[in-house]
């Protein structure tokens, strides 16, 4: 290919000469300069990478999913075909459930709130605090409370609620959050301040997103509305409430 491009040029002199010093004079040393402070790269090296292409996605996409296995698959699958019979679920749970391991009942249980299938998932938790391993974990509480919440199950959700505090765990803002909208939604406003009361006693400092859901979720009740606006002031004094007009709510 190198002659047959060598002798499309116009000069044949300059290209006999081109085309004669590379079949003299092959490169044999690198064709850029080597950095004497890099240190060479050992045999092993290479061996530690993948030389070939496995299918799995690269990237934060693989790291971001969580990985089921055949096991834990087929308690989940086990778990909701039996939900409705209590004598065969117990069953399973002793035969199948309490001998997966760690992550494998921890995958369960995730994956069962993320299908909202949520009275299962209370059963797979009690189990988890039965294990040997288990220790009390606020995020664990966390994302069954907030699935509890958002299916409406607020006196599962406050059951835990309890036991986490028994525990000395506090939970973060979003819990709280999600709480306080589940029993807003429930038309419950009175224990949704019950839970603006705990979060004003919890160490960590208040977030502005429960206050938010609580100003919103308050205006037909202007006087406890006006109690959380004012706390609100106090500990955000450079953000601003919007309260709309009065006749809106038929507050006049």
């Amino acid at each position: 290919m190198a002659t047959r491009a060598f002798s499309r040029l116009r000069n044949p002199i300059f290209a006999s000469i081109l085309l004669r010093n590379l079949t003299r004079a092959p490169i044999r040393g690198p064709s850029l300069p080597v950095n004497p402070k890099v240190p060479a790269l050992g045999a092993d090296y290479c061996t530690s990478f993948r030389l070939y292409h496995d299918g799995r996605p690269r990237g934060p996409l693989w790291r971001g999913k969580k990985l089921i296995g055949k096991e834990a698959l087929f308690v989940i699958l086990g778990l909701k075909r039996f939900k409705d019979d209590e004598e065969t679920l117990e069953k399973f749970i002793k035969t199948h459930v309490r001998r997966l391991l760690k992550m494998d009942m921890i995958a369960v249980l995730g994956e069962l709130e993320r299908q909202e299938v949520v009275s299962l998932a209370v059963k797979i938790f009690k189990v988890i605090q039965k294990q040997d391993w288990y220790k009390p974990d606020v995020f664990l509480y966390k994302d069954l409370i907030i699935a509890l919440a958002r299916c409406k199950k607020m006196d599962d959700a406050m059951q835990l609620w309890e036991d986490m505090r028994k525990e000395d765990l506090f939970p973060d803002s979003q819990t709280y959050a999600e709480v306080i909208r589940g029993f807003l939604r429930h038309g419950s406003p009175a224990d949704a301040m019950n839970i603006f009361e705990d979060m004003k006693k919890s160490p960590d400092p208040p977030e502005e997103l429960p206050f938010r859901i609580l100003l919103k979720g308050l205006l037909p009740h202007p006087l406890l509305r006006n109690r959380v606006k004012q706390d609100f002031e106090e500990l955000f004094p450079e953000r601003h409430v919007y309260d709309p007009p009065e006749e809106i709510f038929g507050l006049r």
